[in-house]
């Protein structure tokens, strides 16, 4: 099993965005595949070294975060709406 972390920052985080990157991010549940489970986060803290959002996903292995990455809905619909709101993301994937 893995995990795959990802924070975003977002250019202008306002409340209708927070709510709208979650929301689309958690579109995936369902219509990405290798999707075992997924959360999203909006961060309640808003330090100055704070992420606007985390996601949260789960998959089987290596391979299955491979497909997930390359899925047409992930790229599509997913990352080509990131990619006009976010400032900056970091990510981490773990083995669990």
């Amino acid at each position: 099993m893995l995990k795959h972390v990802v924070f975003f920052k977002l250019q202008d985080p306002t409340e209708e965005t927070l709510n709208k990157t979650r929301d689309i991010l958690l579109s995936m549940k369902g219509r990405v595949a290798e999707v075992i489970n997924i959360e999203v986060g909006i961060d309640i803290l808003k330090s100055p070294r704070s992420y606007d959002v985390c996601l949260i996903v789960e998959l089987d292995d290596m391979d299955a975060l491979a497909r997930y990455h390359h899925d047409e809905y992930h790229n599509k619909v997913v990352n080509a709406y990131l990619n006009t709101v976010i400032s900056s993301s970091a990510a981490v994937d773990y083995i669990i």
